[in-house]
């Protein structure tokens, strides 16, 4: 059960659209809560899963340590990664922040992702997520949450 409205991911925009979240955002790893906001941004994108990204300031003190590696999104920019360490548990790549994101998302600048199947629990309010499907995407699936979203196997480019 989820207190979230009914959303339809096939619905969503493309490009992409950035808005704020008026839920609480949560996340939870070796016991410890690593990110908790009220003040979080999600990205909504066709087919895809809500992307959640939490303010900088909202992350546990020593959490994040830089990761290596880069990737390119074509709407966002360049995005830098993220090993998350939360009690004795430590997940490398688990994260990514865009530093200098393109005019449409510069409000994402700072904000951090976390890959929900990279961490012991990640909340939406009261609802506990389930990791897009595959290894690419980083959204948030929600029990809310109707139409076919992308990250399966044979869904990378469609």
């Amino acid at each position: 059960m989820t207190d979230l409205p009914e959303e339809n991911v096939e619905a969503y925009p493309r490009p992409p659209r950035l808005e704020p979240v008026p839920q609480r955002l949560m996340v939870r790893l070796g016991g410890e809560i690593v990110a908790d906001t009220e003040a979080g941004l999600r990205v909504l994108e066709t087919y895809h899963a809500p992307t959640y990204y939490i303010p900088p300031a909202d992350v546990a003190p020593g959490a994040l340590t830089p990761a290596p590696g880069a990737s390119y999104c074509e709407w966002k920019g360049a995005a830098r990664y993220w090993t998350v360490r939360g009690g004795d548990e430590i997940r490398k790549r688990a994260a990514w922040s865009y530093d200098d994101p393109t005019a449409d998302f510069v409000a994402l600048a700072g904000y951090l992702a976390f890959y929900a199947g990279q961490m012991e629990a990640c909340f939406v309010g009261d609802t506990q997520v389930i990791p897009q499907p595959g290894d690419f995407y980083g959204g948030w699936v929600t029990p809310n949450l109707r139409g076919a979203i992308k990250g399966a196997p044979g869904t990378r480019h469609w």
